[in-house]
């Protein structure tokens, strides 16, 4: 039976519903703003229209927006929208949602790149990182790769709705690639495929989020096969889990790299870690 008007639940009326099921606050007024067809960012015309009534449909969308946040969707793929560098992105199960960690990432690239360098970022997902660089330094030739086409058409879209060019490519890794990069970035799968944390994450595509038995093999690879893409004093820069910086910074020491570091995260863990492929004239210290 349709409800009245006087009858209609208000915006604070379903908000404090909401709240009372467990979920974030912030979670909350994102998947109510989204029912509502408003931006992200309106938060603050949510408090001042609380006493408005919702109308059916927009309440049935609150109501099963709700219902997939409870049982663990995360909010990006409920929304269709993820903001990362300032950037937002289309995003879906297509591809992980972008996550603020890997920032720290981008940060240590532009803090790197020379002038009109050419870039390549491997498992490009939704695009946030090879974008999020783009559009800092533009005047950079930026590459990105992913061997899921279905991830690559999500990044392709995401950068012809954000104006940014970038040149993408579907294959495993560096393998099959031509021409040499000044700096190549990665955020390839880290988790170890008998991780508990992997349950919490069903949501999102596997072949993204795990590597073998310690979680080491993609990077093993990506380390094993960058000499042969990078210029003589470029940069690997790769993000890694929590407890990975010591293996990855030896896999890095082992294949040749110099300048060989880790990088903290806003938390202080070290997140990324990479080196220098060694060339005339370049010494160990760190950058």
């Amino acid at each position: 039976m349709t409800q009245s008007a006087p009858d209609r639940p208000t915006l604070a009326g379903a908000l404090r519903h909401a709240t009372g099921l467990g979920l974030a606050r912030l979670d909350v007024h994102m998947l109510l703003l989204h029912a509502l067809g408003r931006s992200p960012h309106d938060r603050a015309w949510l408090l001042a229209h609380e006493g408005d009534a919702l109308d059916d449909a927009t309440q049935t969308g609150f109501e099963t927006a709700l219902q997939r946040r409870l049982r663990g969707e995360p909010l990006a793929y409920i929304t269709g929208h993820q903001e990362f560098y300032g950037l937002v992105l289309q995003v879906d199960r297509r591809v992980l949602c972008p996550r603020a960690d890997t920032e720290t990432l981008v940060d240590w690239a532009l803090d790197l790149l020379p002038p009109a360098a050419r870039v390549l970022d491997l498992g490009t997902g939704s695009g946030a990182i090879a974008l999020a660089i783009k559009h800092q330094r533009p005047d950079v030739q930026m590459h990105a790769r992913d061997f899921s086409a279905d991830a690559l058409a999500v990044a392709q879209a995401n950068a012809q709705q954000l104006g940014l060019d970038v040149e993408f490519s579907q294959g495993s890794w560096l393998a099959g690639l031509s021409g040499l990069f000044d700096t190549i970035v990665s955020n390839p799968p880290y988790i170890a495929a008998a991780d508990p944390h992997l349950a919490a994450l069903t949501h999102e595509p596997l072949q993204a989020l795990a590597s073998g038995a310690d979680g080491l093999d993609d990077l093993r690879i990506i380390i094993r096969q960058a000499s042969a893409c990078l210029k003589h004093g470029g940069w690997l820069l790769l993000e890694h889990g929590y407890d990975q910086a010591q293996a990855v910074c030896d896999l890095l020491r082992g294949a040749g790299f110099t300048a060989v570091q880790s990088r903290p995260d806003l938390a202080g863990i070290a997140r990324c870690s990479g080196g220098r492929w060694p060339g005339r004239g370049l010494t160990e210290t760190a950058t």
